[in-house]
């Protein structure tokens, strides 16, 4: 059982924000990366620079360096702060981070920038676990996500959570649903919503697939050629791809090493000007907020493949989709979008989705890390900070409601 509340003994940092926005603009981050070397090898360096350091790495490419001075430095401190924008915080929110590579956990840095609160990051991790005392702090929010990686610190964290001295959201029994294989499940039978089935399939059965000594549905039902394969436990992209016939499955087992892939059939989701379009929503306390919109001549789309910088035509209707998107496509997807809401049950996520060919809701997939951020120039995309602006909003007016609502419920009772 958790123990009271203490002062928190944290460790200052730069953070995860200005750093990754720094790398954003294009900062040459080599003379500090020098700078925590240098005290480092002192022995002068604080825990907060040591983590500084391992994102450095990890931002300028050197990802197995970074996560091995994360983990050394996590063996010894496990508490960090981002001080907030004001002299005396309005809130003080509890993150709890694992062990994980940057992309692992809600950068939720970037939702608090230039608000009233302050932001402790708690990495759980197996050999350190949950302290006795938990720092001092109004509500608490889950950050870790869906991957294998991160399995022990929500274990860890879902046996304190009935003890939780404070609101806790996020919870991590929830966020084990995201996964690719059983979100279709937790979605299936939405009206108005079309997400395939995704399959895990060893690399024994995807070449007997090629090979014809198996059927695709002796997979998944509804699997079927062109279908869509990609490395399980892979992210952004990687190793993800469309393979037409059992020849270019072929041709795909002889460039991957991996054993294990995720399966499902290909939606070809292409407007009638010919174009896709990809949309990214944030979900937050049950609402939706348009994020981005991606428009490309290809079927693989993240935003800067796409190429919107340098397109005028193409930032003009992400302007229009942002402008109508409560009472265009949020109103088109009402009741999809509530009912996805409900039965995945988290206070925050956010959810990469199109509009099929015939105008459903096509979900690719939900997390709670991807990253929502206001690092786009607004010379360049005018339309966006506002909006970001307006998701930042509704986060922390989210964060601020469950605090006031605990501290109230905690007054009545002592009354």
């Amino acid at each position: 059982m958790l123990n009271p509340l203490a002062a928190p003994d944290y460790a200052d940092r730069i953070g995860f924000a200005h750093l990754t926005r720094q790398a954003f603009e294009g900062v040459d981050l080599h003379p500090l990366r020098d700078k925590l070397l240098a005290r480092i090898a002192e022995g002068t360096a604080q825990a907060g620079e040591g983590l500084d350091l391992s994102l450095i790495a990890q931002l300028m490419g050197e990802k197995e360096a970074g996560l091995v001075i994360q983990s050394e430095v996590l063996s010894f401190h496990q508490l960090f702060r981002t001080p907030a924008a004001v002299l005396k915080p309005g809130l003080r929110v509890l993150a709890l981070a694992a062990d994980i590579d940057m992309g692992g956990n809600t950068p939720i840095e970037f939702l608090l920038e230039g608000s009233d609160i302050e932001l402790l990051t708690l990495y759980v991790t197996k050999d350190k676990g949950l302290p006795e005392a938990l720092p001092e702090h109004d509500v608490a929010i889950v950050v870790a996500s869906d991957s294998e990686e991160c399995r022990e610190a929500l274990a860890l964290i879902e046996r304190a959570a009935p003890n939780w001295p404070r609101p806790l959201l996020n919870r991590p029994e929830l966020i084990a649903n995201l996964d690719r294989d059983k979100l279709f499940r937790l979605l299936a039978g939405i009206p108005g919503l079309d997400i395939p089935v995704t399959a895990h399939a060893t690399r024994a059965q995807l070449s007997d697939l090629a090979e014809g000594r198996i059927a695709c549905t002796e997979i998944t039902g509804e699997l079927h050629f062109p279908m869509i394969a990609r490395p399980r436990g892979t992210h952004a992209g990687v190793g993800l791809a469309k393979l037409d016939d059992a020849a270019a499955l072929v041709a795909y087992l002889a460039e991957r090493q991996e054993q294990d892939f995720f399966v499902a059939r290909f939606v070809n989701y292409a407007s009638p000007d010919g174009l896709y379009r990809k949309i990214r929503l944030t979900m937050v306390d049950g609402k939706p907020y348009a994020c981005h919109m991606a428009i490309a001549d290809r079927w693989d789309i993240w935003y800067l493949n796409a190429y919107m910088a340098f397109s005028e035509e193409k930032r003009a209707e992400e302007a229009v989709f942002m402008q109508d998107f409560d009472r265009a496509f949020a109103a088109r997807h009402r009741h999809a979008l509530d009912e996805m809401s409900r039965r995945v049950g988290l206070d925050y996520f956010i959810v990469d989705c199109a509009e099929n060919q015939n105008g459903e809701l096509l979900v690719f997939e939900a997390d709670n890390t991807a990253v929502v951020h206001n690092m786009d120039s607004p010379v360049v995309f005018p339309y966006k900070p506002p909006q970001m602006r307006k998701i930042f909003a509704a986060f922390t007016a989210m964060l601020s409601r469950h605090a006031k609502g605990h501290a109230k419920a905690s007054l009545g009772s002592a009354a």
